[in-house]
């Protein structure tokens, strides 16, 4: 028997752990390990190790190693391991190779650093980076990297690269982007993924293009909440859908929304309620203000609340 594929394990709650830190601002792999450990006990389908969340921009290659290294082990091959990876063609396969000698199951393709290529030079790009490793590749699109419909058709060819992030969120272009795929590769399987900051907020709206599959930067800090959504959502219980929407992601949405760098800063402070110090965000993030982080607080509880868990 063959085991199954990475697109065939990738089905659930997908799990963007934060990259945790020391007081003297070096890496604290024990927090990192608690942090992935208990994000899989409570049910996380996948881990995405070093991506946005993880502050991928602000590691050394060696510590993405570590990281990517400690996830895998602590994951157990219980759940996969998907791996960041970006900067420009030359990096981008680099770090591929850091995160398949890790052990990890994939990657996530980041946009290429800076500058802003057109549709062939994508292309160009992420062929390079599928063809020289022999880990399955999700690509990410958004900011630089936005992609025509015809140019992820092409990308679907690749056999290795297996699904779309969108972090876009222009719904015409992915429902032309599905519409295209869908006609010239039929049946190909192809995966896509609502990649959004706090993607649950427009979750009911990628369903309607058949996009089910999301990030939950949630889930970093409160399971209980990410999963009873992902619960309420597949299952059509639309009532407990909008009592969470309504109390709690579109607060913390208003939140997130009242500072630069807060889809990641936030997160990270999240976490460090809940109980794990995973220090601070490095530079360029700052930390979000005391008041937003005292309202965030009261978020949370809220937001448990609902769930009947306080």
């Amino acid at each position: 028997m063959t085991s199954p594929s990475l697109a065939e394990r990738l089905d659930g709650l997908l799990f963007f752990p934060v990259t945790a830190f020391g007081p003297d601002g070096g890496l604290d792999l024990d927090a990192f390990r608690a942090h992935v450990r208990a994000g899989v006990d409570a049910g996380a389908a996948a881990v995405f190790a070093c991506c946005g969340t993880g502050e991928f921009h602000a590691l050394s290659p060696a510590e993405f190693g570590a990281c990517v290294a400690a996830a895998v082990e602590e994951t157990a091959g219980r759940v996969p391991v998907v791996a960041g990876a970006g900067y420009g063609t030359a990096l981008a396969l680099e770090y591929a190779g850091i995160a398949e000698r890790a052990g990890a199951d994939g990657l996530l393709a980041m946009p290429p650093y800076l500058v802003v290529p057109d549709q062939e030079g994508l292309l160009r790009h992420y062929r390079a980076l599928a063809a020289g490793t022999a880990l399955d590749v999700i690509v990410y699109q958004r900011d630089n990297a936005v992609f025509a419909p015809a140019t992820v058709v092409e990308l679907a060819r690749v056999p290795n690269i297996i699904g779309l992030k969108d972090g876009h969120g222009d719904l015409d272009l992915m429902q032309r982007i599905i519409s295209a795929v869908r006609t010239e590769l039929p049946g190909d399987g192809f995966l896509y993924f609502n990649g959004l900051p706090t993607a649950e907020l427009t979750g009911l709206a990628y369903r309607g293009l058949g996009v089910t599959l999301y990030s939950s930067a949630v889930y970093a800090f409160s399971p209980e909440i990410a999963l009873a959504f992902h619960r309420a959502l597949t299952t059509g219980d639309d009532a407990t859908v909008d009592r969470l929407i309504d109390g709690f992601y579109r607060p913390l949405v208003n939140l997130r929304n009242q500072g630069r760098g807060y889809a990641v800063s936030l997160v990270k402070a999240a976490v460090r309620l809940r109980g794990l110090d995973v220090g601070e965000v490095r530079p360029p993030l700052s930390e979000p203000a005391p008041a937003h982080v005292k309202e965030l607080a009261e978020l949370i509880e809220h937001g448990l609340t609902l769930l009947g868990e306080r």
